[in-house]
C-alpha cells in the first residue's frame, strides 16, 4: 500500500513544499533576475510577530552569536526581497512565519557547542533541532515544522541536478547572497544597505569562512565539503559584493 505525505495542498504552497528545480541558474532562466528588483528599506519590509516566531526569535538571540544572528536576519530581509520581486505567485502564498522560522534556526547546528554536539554535518544537526523545537517543544504545524527541517537540512545542497522545495531554494538563494555575493543583482542596492545598516555584518566572512573551516577540521566527512573545502570558505572571505559593509559595527 503507497503512503501520501501529511499536508493539504494548501499546506503545501503555504509552507514552500513546492518542488523547484535546485538549479539557481534554471529558477532564475539564467539570467541576474527575472524581474528588476525593486528598492525597499529594510523598515518597509515586514517580520511576523505570531508567537512561534516571537518564541524562535528569542531562541535564537539567546544561542547564537551577534555575527550569526544579523546574519539570519539580513537573510530573511533579502529573502523577502527576492520572494516578493522574483517570484510573486509564491509570495501571495508562503507563510512569512514559515520562512522566518527558517532564517532564524538555518545556521542553528554552528554553534560552538551544536558544532561538538553530534558527529551529524551541521545542517543536518541544525534540521534536526529545529523539528524538536518546532513540532515537540513549540507544537507548530507539521507541515511547517517539517518544511523548515528540510529546507534547512538542504540549504547548501546547492548543484544542477533534481529539484528542493521552494523554501529550500530561497534560503539558498537568500544565504549565497549574503555569504558570496552570487546573484549580485537580485537584490536592489537601496534594499543591500538598508538591511546591512539595520543588521550589520561585524566581520561576517572572516567569521563564517572560520566556522566552515572549524566543521571542517572536526569532522572531515561535513557535507559542507562538498563545495569544495577550500572553495566555499575562500569564497565566503572574498566576498567582493559584501566586502563595503563588512566591517560595518565593528
Amino acid at each position: 500500500m503507497s503512503s501520501t505525505p501529511a499536508g493539504t495542498a494548501d499546506e503545501i504552497a503555504q509552507h514552500g513544499w513546492t518542488a523547484v528545480p535546485v538549479d539557481a541558474n534554471a529558477i532564475l532562466n539564467g539570467k541576474p533576475y527575472i524581474h528588476k528588483p525593486t528598492p525597499i528599506a529594510q523598515k518597509d519590509i515586514p517580520f511576523p510577530s505570531d508567537p512561534v516566531v516571537v518564541k524562535v526569535q528569542e531562541y535564537a538571540k539567546e544561542h547564537l552569536i551577534e555575527q550569526t544572528y544579523n546574519h539570519s536576519m539580513r537573510v530573511y530581509h533579502w529573502g523577502y526581497a527576492i520572494l516578493k520581486d522574483q517570484f510573486p505567485d509564491e509570495f501571495r502564498r508562503l507563510s512569512l512565519s514559515t520562512w522566518a522560522l527558517t532564517c532564524l534556526l538555518h545556521d542553528i547546528g554552528t554553534t560552538h557547542t551544536n558544532l561538538r554536539a553530534t558527529l551529524l554535518s551541521f545542517e543536518f544537526y541544525g534540521g534536526i533541532l529545529a523539528l524538536n523545537l518546532l513540532s515537540h517543544d513549540l507544537k507548530a504545524p507539521q507541515a511547517q515544522a517539517e518544511a523548515v527541517a528540510e529546507a534547512i537540512i538542504r540549504h547548501q545542497d546547492l548543484g544542477t541536478v533534481g529539484t528542493i522545495t521552494f523554501l529550500g531554494q530561497l534560503v539558498q538563494l537568500a544565504t549565497v547572497y549574503d555569504n558570496m555575493g552570487i546573484n549580485p543583482q537580485i537584490v536592489d542596492v537601496v534594499t543591500r544597505e538598508s538591511v546591512n545598516e539595520r543588521f550589520p555584518r561585524k566581520g561576517w566572512s572572516g567569521c563564517f569562512a572560520k566556522t566552515i573551516r572549524e566543521e571542517n577540521a572536526l569532522k572531515p566527512w561535513a557535507h559542507t565539503t562538498h563545495l569544495g573545502e577550500e572553495d566555499f570558505p575562500g569564497g565566503v572571505e572574498n566576498n567582493e559584493l559584501m566586502k563595503p559593509y563588512d566591517r560595518w559595527g565593528l
